[in-house]
């Protein structure tokens, strides 16, 4: 399998690290998304949408978008419990964050990582519900280890790889202790290193 993507993309980091878990075997292809190498025509040939991640099976198959690839590769695994109603609990927090976290709070990170914005230049309206989102998964998580079920599911990933990076779009976790503690027991299950938060 050959997976294309952007090493500081959360989007991109979820695959690999759902790939890395379940010790997937794949060739990471770097794309310089800021150089526009999602956009020439020999991606673009193997993925209309343009984006990365966009993963590659040995057969030649493509399919992009981040959580539809990580629901693919997990599946038949303890990432994604048989059970439909698991399933589907699992899938309304993918579609959740994709449209509304991911819009917000990975954007005003991308504003600040990749185009070297200050916390003061993010745009309003997106760090207001950046805010609200993290909020919610503050309320989400409390008293519970997991957001799905008894153990770390691909709900879990989707969340994780931007909100563990939320700092570095000027957006302070501290205030959201459960958040902070799911964090950690995350990349503990998972074997990444600390974010960094500060």
């Amino acid at each position: 399998m050959r997976l294309y993507g952007d090493r500081g993309s959360g989007n991109c980091q979820k695959v690999s690290i759902t790939a890395d878990f379940l010790k997937k075997p794949y060739r990471w292809i770097d794309i310089d998304i800021m150089k526009h190498e999602s956009r020439t025509t020999d991606f673009l040939r193997k993925s209309p949408m343009g984006q990365v991640p966009m993963i590659e099976l040995p057969d030649g198959r493509c399919l992009a978008q981040s959580n539809a690839i990580i629901r693919y590769l997990a599946h038949d695994s303890s990432l994604l419990p048989a059970d439909p109603f698991t399933q589907a609990k699992i899938d309304e927090l993918l579609f959740w964050e994709q449209y509304s976290h991911e819009p917000y709070v990975a954007t005003s990170r991308f504003h600040m990582v990749y185009l070297g914005r200050s916390k003061e230049e993010r745009d309003p309206m997106r760090v207001e519900r950046g805010e609200k989102a993290l909020d919610l998964m503050q309320h989400l998580i409390k008293g519970k280890s997991w957001f799905v079920g008894e153990s770390l599911s691909i709900a879990d990933i989707a969340l994780l790889a931007y909100t563990r990076l939320a700092h570095e779009g000027g957006f302070d976790l501290k205030t959201r202790p459960d958040v902070m503690t799911w964090i950690a027991r995350s990349e503990k299950a998972l074997g990444l290193p600390p974010a960094g938060r500060h």
